[in-house]
């Protein structure tokens, strides 16, 4: 239940010629305390409920549970979700051992495309395509549970 990412900008739209799926997906937070963020996701037609951690010092770990709702139960909950709904398009990009997961965000968040990739260890090796920018791990304006608090549109002059 620990799970390991990097969170990078992205410079390109080139991944979407080399996706294996894309989804949208909706999501909001029943509570962005640090400590323990909850939010509820729909994933194409599929809802969940995903429990976080603190992040260690680096940002790119933290504890992770995750469980599947049914779509109307995960309806429900959005609709008492705290403000600030986050709406975006995911790609997948399978690159050897390895799925980036390349977020498209809409709405107040417009403007912003960030990838994520887990990994097995922190320091493991992985591959870097040309569309990755600067990386914004442990950066947490970046954090989803930031953006449905403060949108990408009333900050993006500084990013």
């Amino acid at each position: 239940m620990i799970e390991i990412e990097r969170k990078f900008l992205v410079k390109s739209m080139a991944y979407r010629e080399e996706c294996s799926s894309k989804t949208t997906m909706v999501q909001g937070f029943l509570n962005t305390d640090p400590e323990r963020t909850v939010r509820i996701r729909i994933h194409g037609e599929i809802g969940y409920i995903t429990v976080k951690g603190i992040s260690n010092d680096s940002g790119t770990t933290r504890f992770e549970w995750e469980d599947e709702l049914n779509l109307s139960d995960a309806k429900a909950l959005l609709k008492i979700c705290e403000p600030g709904i986050i709406e975006k398009t995911r790609y997948e990009v399978v690159i050897g051992d390895h799925t980036y997961e390349i977020d498209e965000f809409h709405g107040e968040n417009e403007g912003l495309v960030m990838a994520e990739i887990e990994l097995e260890s922190e320091n493991e090796d992985f591959p870097k395509p040309k569309w990755l920018g600067t990386e914004v791990t442990g950066d947490v304006r970046y954090y989803n549970s930031n953006l449905a608090k403060q949108p990408f549109k009333y900050w993006k002059d500084e990013a």
